[in-house]
């Protein structure tokens, strides 16, 4: 019985041209890294992410297909609590909706869903003045906990694929380092990230007949952040490069046809404080090279705003230090993964 589902996921995955794009579903890795801004202090983030994954890939080639498209709404709220000067706890919460649309013979086939996605807590650790004054190091190590539900069916009563449920109903392991300092002006921040996600495996797939294991992913960020002062706002414009690779799924314990690759991403980043204590950030990813397993949909936008801001009890802050400490969320002090 395992068999025969194995050949009909398989046989699904290749004629639908991979449905199960690795670069779907909620960017938890893409919302984490709030740095640790000292013992006591609260950092919080309300994000709207939306993905737009419409162009079709062979390989490194664009194929001249636009009659399947992918969109991913997702709300994600994190936190980050400094437990010390040195030692910080983060959490992240999602919300999702995911929609596929397919065209075919002047039908269009939609298939939608929408639910609590899956949370990520981490545990890092801040090294200040590492390699020079103006240089930290953050660790960052933690899990992904299946907190959505991935058993979600059809009105017909067949269960839906793994890429079009909320939760990927497996634990992950997760893994980052952060390096940032000054640069090459005093107003001038950069910034390079490294994040590595040990995927597990859900034992429950498609009502308990078989498994399935997303890619291993790997991504490295780099980034540099000029600050603008005009009156009393703080304007921060960067740019940052992102590398993503991402194995093979795994179903039953065999790779899973048009499934992983790597994508280089470029993301101009534009955020404004609205006062010493909250900022506003937007970002707009495209990716400038990609090449898939296979035959896959992937990404061709994406765009995330994000309203950021910090609690600092028995902690004054003024004008002043909103110029000279206003670190508080600008990309330089996010690990932006």
């Amino acid at each position: 019985m395992r068999s025969y589902l194995l050949v009909l996921c398989v046989l699904f995955g290749l004629m639908s041209y991979g449905q199960t794009c690795c670069s779907g579903g909620v960017p938890l890795s893409n919302n984490l890294g709030l740095t640790n801004e000292g013992g006591g202090i609260w950092q919080i983030g309300l994000s709207y992410d939306y993905n737009n994954l419409n162009t079709l890939f062979a390989s490194s080639e664009k194929l001249a297909d636009n009659s399947r498209r992918r969109i991913t709404h997702s709300v994600l709220w994190n936190t980050n609590y400094g437990l010390t000067d040195r030692w910080a706890v983060e959490l992240l919460l999602t919300w999702v909706n995911q929609a596929r649309e397919i065209r075919q013979f002047s039908n269009i086939n939609v298939t939608e869903t929408n639910g609590i996605g899956d949370a990520v807590i981490l545990v890092a650790h801040t090294w200040p003045d590492l390699l020079g004054e103006t240089s930290t190091l953050v660790f960052g190590l933690g899990a992904k906990v299946p907190l959505g539900r991935s058993d979600l069916s059809t009105d017909e009563g067949f269960q839906l694929t793994a890429d079009l449920q909320p939760g990927s109903g497996a634990w992950d392991g997760i893994g980052y380092i952060s390096l940032f300092g000054q640069g090459f002006r005093p107003t001038a921040t950069w910034s390079g990230s490294i994040l590595y996600r040990l995927t597990g495996k859900n034992d429950e797939y498609l009502d308990n007949t078989s498994t399935y294991e997303f890619g291993n992913v790997f991504q490295g960020l780099v980034g540099y952040t000029e600050e603008i002062l005009t009156g009393n706002l703080i304007f921060n414009p960067g740019l940052v490069v992102k590398y993503r690779h991402s194995m093979e799924d795994k179903i039953n314990d065999l790779d899973f046809p048009n499934t992983g690759g790597e994508w280089i991403f470029l993301r101009p980043e534009l955020s404004f404080s609205i006062s010493p204590v909250t900022r506003l950030k937007s970002q707009w990813e495209f990716p400038l090279y990609t090449k898939v397993d296979g035959t896959q949909l992937t990404p061709t936008s994406r765009l995330t705003f994000s309203l950021l801001f910090q609690i600092r009890p028995n902690k004054k802050i003024n004008i002043d230090d909103q110029k000279d400490n206003s670190n508080i969320l600008r990309p330089g002090r996010v690990a932006s993964l």
